[in-house]
């Protein structure tokens, strides 16, 4: 592949990456542990990511259990979690936290679903400003000696490198929708 356009692609892989990540914390009916991933908790006077203090285990369909490491870290746990934008209410027994997840309401999941096609948008314009990027990149080759005939092969080369990831993403946004509509 021309590493004049392997960049870009780098670039629009970075993107798609970039949205499973976040699908991958939007809850759908079932327990995920990784909707803890963007919680920290104040260690020592740092701020450290969940999974590093504490065991997060998924013990039954709609419940995460949390068991902290060092019992001191039950309160702040329970505090990153409250004042995070999860709306879970943690239950704790002094050694573990327990997180039961409500069934999603109807009207909840339409909203999750498009929570999850506005990202799915907002990457997919993202790919396509990096296209354009790529394109005006191209453009400027014709004043060093480039042809135009080439210049048009690239541009070609880089919209068929768009159409793919256009396509990855909507089949992320696709995969993640059915998952929250699935009861």
């Amino acid at each position: 592949m021309d590493e004049r356009i392997q960049k870009y692609e780098d670039k629009m892989k970075k993107t798609l990456g970039g949205l499973e990540a976040e699908l991958v914390t939007i809850r759908a009916g079932r327990a995920n542990p990784h909707i803890l991933d963007k919680i920290t908790v104040d260690y020592y006077g740092s701020p450290t990511p969940l999974q590093q203090v504490a065991n997060v285990t998924v013990p039954e369909a709609r419940m995460i259990q949390i068991q902290p490491w060092e019992s001191s870290l039950i309160k702040g746990i329970e505090k990153a979690i409250l004042t995070s934008d999860l709306g879970l209410n943690p239950n704790n027994d002094g050694k573990v936290i327990r997180l039961v997840f409500p069934e999603l309401t109807e009207e909840r999941r339409k909203e999750l679903v498009k929570d999850v096609k506005k990202k799915g948008e907002a990457a997919k314009v993202a790919v396509r400003n990096i296209r354009r990027d790529a394109n005006d990149a191209f453009k400027k080759l014709t004043k060093q000696d480039v042809s135009e005939d080439e210049v048009k092969e690239l541009e070609e080369k880089i919209q068929k490198v768009t159409d793919k990831y256009v396509k990855e993403i909507d089949a992320a946004v696709e995969k993640k929708s059915k998952e929250i509509l699935t009861v």
